[in-house]
């Protein structure tokens, strides 16, 4: 399984005087862990539109308008130009390597939750589902297995759905004709865990839940007539006293 990162600082510096709008953003950039292609671009904008940037790959300042590259040519004779370079070291790699190791790095394993949303009849079609729920990174891959076989058709997946705290979760249906004898598996991958991790759908789960179902309801008829069987006996007693003035 193939995790994509990306990595970025945003700082904005502005300024407002007389109507008129300029601000400078610092960026820095990295999409691999070990942060060797970090890159620091500093973009100096007014009105919204930008004039002139820096970019630490490049080595030096590119205008983008006619005042923009006047500024361009200034600002790299100057020795402004070596201390944005050495920023790169000091600034980015120091805040990204501190923002991954505290945040980036963390794995959460994901709750998994297997059941039927839709239980076989007469031969018809049934639906599985299994969701994953609580993890972090969101890069997930669920899947199911059929007899020890990918299945790759009959299958409905959600994307990696954010729950606004950092988590997230996901949802895979299988749809499909039960079988005697088979074995039907939903397994998971993610970052949290050292290998594929495989949960097996155990068709007896439905049976039990229909135990419940039953007993309940025959406690449910029991209470129903014992509750009947006394109102009827306290009627009877209260009909058959006599009330003797006092």
């Amino acid at each position: 399984m193939f995790l994509s990162l990306q990595l970025l600082l945003l700082l904005t510096l502005t300024v407002r005087t007389g109507g008129y709008y300029q601000y400078t953003t610092n960026e820095c950039l990295a999409s691999s862990p070990d942060l060797t292609d970090v890159e620091y671009i500093v973009t100096y904008h007014f009105n919204k539109d930008p004039v002139m940037r820096f970019n630490s790959t490049v080595g030096e300042f590119v205008g983008f308008t006619e005042f923009g590259v006047k500024q361009a040519k200034y600002f790299n004779g100057l020795p402004y130009l070596q201390q944005l370079q050495g920023e790169l070291e000091s600034y980015c790699k120091h805040n990204l390597e501190n923002d991954f190791s505290v945040v980036l790095e963390k794995a959460v394993a994901p709750r998994i939750k297997l059941r039927a949303e839709k239980q076989p009849s007469g031969g018809h079609t049934a639906m599985l589902m299994c969701s994953a729920y609580d993890f972090y990174p969101p890069a997930i891959d669920v899947y199911w297995l059929r007899d020890g076989k990918k299945v790759t058709t009959d299958v409905i997946s959600t994307e990696e759905l954010s729950d606004g705290d950092w988590y997230y979760q996901v949802h895979s249906h299988l749809e499909y004709t039960p079988r005697s004898g088979e074995k039907i598996s939903c397994v998971v991958e993610h970052a949290s865990f050292s290998g594929p991790m495989t949960y097996d759908w155990d068709p007896s789960l439905l049976e039990s839940e229909r135990s419940k179902i039953a007993i309940g309801a025959s406690g449910l008829v029991l209470g129903i007539i014992l509750s009947a069987a006394g109102f009827i006996y306290y009627k009877k007693k209260s009909s058959g006293r006599i009330l003797v003035p006092s």
